[in-house]
């Protein structure tokens, strides 16, 4: 059955969840923002290739704004979906969510976006759609 594009992104929507422990946090007990950059590429892999059951490579992360820290002894929900396909690229949009533990307070702390490049075996960039 061929799903049309608008399927394949509804179904390509990545979600996951992450505790932040003190090992993954700065001298301000917050996420270093190289890390929430790491588990957003791999959110944004996972929803490309879910997106492409192809292989996908980043060949950029664009603007990613960091508003709200995100302390130690929270959750966060990494959510991806596709915002663009090209011949070859998905651009993919990623958002941390940030929750307390012990209670219903949720608040979007980052957004970025990375471009994924769907690559053969010798990495040479193939057709998504």
């Amino acid at each position: 059955m061929n799903k049309t594009i608008e399927d394949r992104i509804a179904a390509a929507e990545t979600r996951i969840f992450k505790a932040v422990f003190p090992n993954t946090t700065n001298h301000y007990d917050t996420l270093f923002g190289g890390t929430a950059l790491q588990l957003m590429d791999e959110v944004a892999f996972i929803c490309a290739t879910r997106f492409s059951r192809q292989r996908v490579v980043t060949v950029s992360s664009d603007r990613v704004d960091f508003t709200k820290p995100i302390p130690s002894g929270t959750l966060v929900e990494l959510v991806a979906n596709v915002e663009k396909v090209g011949k070859s690229s998905i651009v993919v949009s990623v958002d941390i969510f940030v929750e307390e533990m012990y209670s219903e307070k949720r608040e979007k702390a980052v957004h970025g976006t990375f471009t994924m490049v769907a690559v053969d075996d010798e990495k040479n960039p193939v057709a998504v759609v």
